[in-house]
């Protein structure tokens, strides 16, 4: 069974209520739910901090859980939810479903649940990646990057573009060099989602502000899966516009 939980925190320091900002009639979070179910989930459950959402979510028919509001990260609350369904044993697979994704491809959330077909080869944690295309992403610090292994695990992620390519002027590392950008979306197996939420911030977490080198520190692999399927969060009022405008077009 590979249940898809999605975690919707109503604070945020630039959209606050972001999970029930209207996009073209709907809320994000119901545009969310309504991907996931699109892809081969054998169940969708949003947790949430605010009863508010809680209540839109059953409202339109979705399933969801209030989680304490204190969590240090969506990782944190997914554990706690799941803990809340009562941890199903015939559960081998957990999605973590980004809740400011409104237009998230389900092939991208069936790329990660199809390296846990087959429980005796499936990976700890697994991940998304997409090809590089731009300068402007490469070199944008919103957007981490990441570097591979030969067998598709990661080695690190990095805000910075990754590998410094010493021979080359920056201008030219995009044509010198097959980069890869990392994608939000996650999955893991529940033992070690759990073992996950006890491990201590590190020091290259702090330095990066990525949450993923915690594990990679602690000698977790992280397969990648990649995909040609752009990613579209919402963080700021400027993206809901653009959230808008592609809705209408």
């Amino acid at each position: 069974m590979v249940l898809g939980l999605i975690p919707a925190r109503y604070a945020s320091t630039r959209l606050p209520g972001k999970p029930l900002v209207d996009l073209g009639g709907q809320s994000m979070i119901q545009r969310v739910v309504a991907q996931a179910r699109q892809a081969r989930l054998s169940r969708v459950v949003v947790a949430t901090d605010d009863e508010r959402i809680r209540r839109h979510v059953e409202e339109f028919g979705g399933e969801a859980v209030l989680t304490r509001p204190d969590h240090p990260s969506g990782t944190d609350r997914l554990w706690e939810a799941f803990q809340q369904l009562g941890s199903p044993a015939d559960v081998h697979c957990i999605v973590n479903i980004q809740g400011d994704e409104p237009f998230i491809h389900p092939a991208q959330i069936n790329a990660l649940a199809d390296l846990f077909g087959d429980e005796a080869t499936a990976p700890d944690i697994a991940t998304l990646v997409k090809p590089v295309v731009t300068a402007e992403e490469l070199f944008s610090p919103h957007l981490p990057k990441v570097v591979l292994n030969q067998r598709g695990q990661a080695l690190y992620f990095s805000r910075h573009p990754l590998p410094f390519q010493r021979q080359h002027a920056p201008a030219e590392w995009l044509a010198q060099h097959r980069y890869l950008r990392h994608l939000g979306l996650y999955a893991y197996r529940p033992r070690v989602l759990e073992q996950l939420t006890r491990l201590p911030v590190s020091s290259l977490e702090a330095a990066e502000s990525l949450e993923q080198l915690r594990w990679l520190e602690a000698g977790y692999q992280i397969q990648c899966a990649e995909t040609e399927l752009e990613a579209f969060g919402i963080d700021t009022p400027e993206d809901v516009d653009k959230a808008r405008a592609r809705l209408a077009s």
